[in-house]
Parts: structure tokens; C-alpha cells; sequence
């Protein structure tokens, strides 16, 4: 009762936001970022918006996958930075992908979205025989919502987007596991920039989480907010969780995986969690130098240019693993 992964594809901004680049705006040095974070670069969008980056990701997901895309029957994006409202960044991706059986939905599990999306797309695809396969797409473009003024936060992210064409298979390794720890919300956190009503009765603003802060300091008021210490902690306990809680439904000893892609957040949370896994580094697909932290994006380009540069092969047994604001944590063990 498992998930076969046909084609996966990215696409990466062509602005690139060096250590260097950072240092003429905030206080911070090249050495400072490397060590404690493992990030050199990260693409920035210098125009594309975020549905335009999934629908190139997802072409070429199509393409690796060698289907035709009116056969796909769900496709899922999972975003923080969408470009509206309503549509949903997905009715827009099966706009530009000629995928016009598809039924479109957007999800919003921050970092953990694409695993959280590519479950709810095996989900879909084991309880409707009749359809054949479906497109997750992960886009973001955090740039848009990063505080350029906090020298904490604003060092770790970038944009890109990734996807993948999947299809039900019988009869092979598979087994997920979702999370979400709510009371955690305020330690990461990005308000709307949406205007005020104008039926706003200012008594009931203390409606409002007391413990949610009006906007960050500066002159970004809906950049995103982190408690680096409390999400630090919670990360590096709720990825071995996941991943755990994952192989405990199917008696799977985690020794056995090949590769782990997790979330790329930071060095230091990846290592902390592999070695509360006991498992070596060497099984973990680490691209966090070039793309730093991408939410729900980063997981699908690692592995998207794992498989293209043959660091994970067919027959792999691999495990999808992620945190993220909300807050929430995911893992996935299948077989590539």
C-alpha cells in the first residue's frame, strides 16, 4: 500500500543572496553564518511570483515523469507565500501544466507541507482506483516575508520551488506519520498582510493570542517572527518523533533506510537530530549550502537534485522528514 514517486523537478530563482550580500545591510560576517548555520547562498525571486515557480517545477516533474498530464487527477501545493487569496496556487499550476482532470487544493503545513502532501495525495490515490496519479508542488518565496532587520532570522532564507508526480502502488514500503504541537504557534509565526476590516470594534482585538507579538520590530510589520532557541528544541525532538512514530507502524528498523532528506533548516538541527536517531550523517542529503531555508520547498529540491545526481537511486529506501511553523512535524518511509 505504497507511493511510487514517477518524476520529480525544481526550479531555482536565478538571484542568488550571499553571506557577503548580507553584511551590507545587517550586522553579520560570512564565518558567523557558515557555522552556525551551514548556508553560503540562497536564490531570491527578483520578480517570478510563486505560482510561476511551481508551474516550472512541476513541468519538469511532468517531463522526468513521462506522463501526460491530463491524466493527473489531484494536484496539491503547499505554500506559506502564496501570490492571492483565492485562486489557489494550485487551480493556477493546472492552468500552465494543461492538467484539466486535476482537482486543485492548497495546503498550508509550513516546512512539513510537502510531506503532509504528498500523504493526503496517497490518501487520495489509494481510495480512488479509477484515478492515475497526482502532482504535489511545493513553492515559496520567503523572501517576501522575511524581516530584513532581524540579523537572527533574515540570514536563513531563501526561495525555490520543487515537485513531484506520483502514482499508487501496491505492495511496497510505505508509512507515514503527521504532527502538530499548537501551542508552539507563537515561537514562528508571519501575520497577514491583509488590510483591516472596516468593521474592525477595537474592543475585540484582545481577541487576538496574547502571546502573539502585534508585528516584528522594524519596518518589516508582517515579516516572519522566530523564537530561535524553542524552535531549535522542538525540531531537534520532533524529526527523530516522526520518523520514529513512522517506522514503528510497520516494524521498519530505521538503520535500514538509505537516505534521510530532511527539512533544511539549519546544520546544527540536522545534526543534533541525527544523532538523537543514532543515525551517521552520511545518510542524510544535505543541500542547505546553496538554497538555505526554503520551507516546504526545501525537502523536494533536495530530493529532486538527489535523484538527479544519482545520490538516491531506484530501489532506496529514503525517509521525507520535517518541521515547521504551527507548529508541526511529518515523516514519510517509502521506497524511491
Amino acid at each position: 500500500m505504497g507511493l511510487h514517486i514517477l518524476g520529480t523537478g525544481s526550479f531555482k530563482p536565478d538571484g542568488m543572496l550571499t553571506n557577503e550580500d548580507l553584511t551590507k545591510f545587517i550586522e553579520t560576517n560570512d564565518e558567523w553564518i557558515r557555522t552556525r548555520t551551514g548556508i553560503s547562498v540562497r536564490h531570491v525571486a527578483t520578480g517570478e511570483p510563486t505560482w510561476y515557480m511551481g508551474a516550472e517545477a512541476a513541468k519538469s516533474a511532468i517531463d522526468a515523469a513521462g506522463i501526460d498530464p491530463v491524466e493527473i487527477a489531484l494536484i496539491i501545493d503547499t505554500t506559506i507565500t502564496q501570490d492571492y487569496c483565492t485562486p489557489s496556487m494550485s487551480c493556477i499550476i493546472q492552468r500552465e501544466t494543461g492538467a484539466v482532470n486535476a482537482a486543485c487544493f492548497d495546503l498550508n503545513a509550513a516546512c512539513s507541507g510537502f510531506v503532509y502532501a504528498m500523504d493526503m495525495a496517497h490518501r487520495f490515490l489509494k481510495t480512488e482506483p479509477d484515478s492515475k496519479y497526482a502532482l504535489v508542488i511545493a513553492n515559496e518565496q520567503l523572501s517576501r516575508i522575511t524581516n530584513y532587520e532581524d540579523r537572527s532570522s533574515c540570514i536563513l532564507f531563501g526561495d525555490g520551488a520543487a515537485a513531484a508526480v506520483v502514482e499508487y502502488k501496491e505492495d511496497t514500503l510505505y508509512s507515514s506519520h503527521l504532527g502538530a504541537d499548537g501551542t508552539g504557534a507563537k515561537y514562528l509565526f508571519a501575520k497577514s498582510a491583509l488590510p483591516d476590516s472596516p468593521f474592525v470594534d477595537e474592543e475585540k482585538l484582545s481577541y487576538e493570542w496574547h502571546d502573539f507579538s502585534s508585528a516584528p520590530e522594524g519596518s518589516y510589520p508582517h515579516g516572519m517572527k522566530q523564537d530561535g532557541k524553542e524552535v531549535y528544541r522542538f525540531a531537534t525532538h520532533a524529526m527523530p518523533k516522526a520518523a520514529k512514530a513512522a517506522a514503528d507502524k510497520i516494524g521498519f528498523e530505521l538503520s535500514s533506510l538509505d537516505k534521510i532528506v530532511p527539512h533544511q533548516a539549519n546544520i546544527r538541527i540536522i545534526e543534533t537530530a541525527m544523532k538523537n536517531l543514532k543515525l551517521p550523517m552520511e545518510k542524510v542529503v544535505v543541500n542547505i549550502k546553496q538554497h538555505g531555508n526554503t520551507s516546504s520547498a526545501s525537502i523536494p529540491i533536495a530530493l529532486d537534485e538527489a535523484v538527479r545526481s544519482g545520490e538516491i537511486k531506484r530501489g532506496d529506501k529514503i525517509c521525507l522528514v520535517g518541521f515547521g511553523a504551527g507548529l508541526t512535524y511529518a515523516a514519510i518511509i517509502m521506497e524511491y
